[in-house]
């Protein structure tokens, strides 16, 4: 793969058990890294590792809380104790809460204010502690690659979904100024960047945009008419950018949103 092989290092990734996440584990290790996915539930951690392997990839599961601090250096010990310090950081962890979406007949100020923190907590607060507690080993060694998951709701926010559009916000802010600190602090060697993804189908939002027999709700065609590609994106699609990102490729990359939209953000809806 010459510039865009990842042979040879080792890549954190949050959140892997889902359908994004599997994919983008797959194609860092389909690139040649041995992959550990990082997330509370043992079990699903255990089967997607399990079913990595039958692949062929190198792959190991950690138990531990993007937000419990102690629970990520018990689980960053684990790690350099078997395969050493992560080469790669994917903070893939995030979510919504239902608590924290204004419905199409309710209100803003129906809002609860618990779940806005919860949303905003799980987003940023579950990327920015991650980054600390396996980022410090990167910045030590001047070298590293942090690839945070933004989302297209942080530039155009979307209706509905208040608390997660001001997550993902956050997270561009942070992409852009961790970069700049980390270079010119750390050196050139160290980078972090975000993707911005569009609509992919996944569990979280499958029962918004399609209905039981797979039709489109209103909200999933409007989207997809608001998308130039007019389709929803696949999984196994944000594994190009995310290879790049944590590739030599990219050596001169960093404090970068790359979009991965069908043309979503480029379209002004005429």
């Amino acid at each position: 793969m010459g510039p865009f092989s990842l042979e040879g290092r080792t890549a954190l990734l949050t959140g892997g058990y889902g359908v994004l996440g599997t994919a983008m584990a797959e194609a860092l290790a389909r690139a040649g890294a041995r992959v550990a996915l990082l997330g509370r539930r043992d079990a699903e951690g255990r089967a997607a590792a399990e079913a990595m392997r039958a692949k062929g990839f190198e792959a190991v599961n950690l138990v531990a809380d993007v937000l419990d601090r102690a629970s990520l250096e018990a689980a960053r010990d684990r790690l350099e104790a078997d395969w050493g310090a992560p080469d790669i950081l994917v903070n893939a962890a995030g979510g919504n809460r239902p608590g924290a979406v204004v419905p199409p007949t309710g209100s803003f100020f129906d809002v609860d204010e618990a779940e806005m923190r919860r949303v905003v907590e799980l987003n940023f607060d579950g990327t920015l502690i991650p980054t600390l507690v396996f980022g410090a080993s990167m910045a030590a060694r001047g070298a590293g690659c942090v690839v945070n998951i933004s989302s297209v709701s942080a530039v155009r926010p979307l209706t509905r979904v208040v608390g997660y559009s001001a997550a993902k916000t956050a997270i561009d802010s942070f992409t852009k100024w961790l970069a700049v600190e980390l270079a010119v602090k750390h050196g050139e060697g160290i980078r972090v960047n975000a993707i911005r993804p569009g609509f992919f189908l996944a569990e979280q939002n499958r029962t918004l945009l399609t209905n039981p027999d797979g039709s489109l709700t209103e909200r999933g065609r409007l989207i997809v008419e608001h998308t130039p590609m007019r389709r929803f994106g696949r999984a196994e699609e944000l594994g190009g950018a995310l290879v790049w990102l944590c590739s030599d490729a990219a050596s001169f990359v960093t404090g970068t949103v790359v979009e991965v939209d069908g043309g979503f953000g480029a379209f002004a809806g005429v």
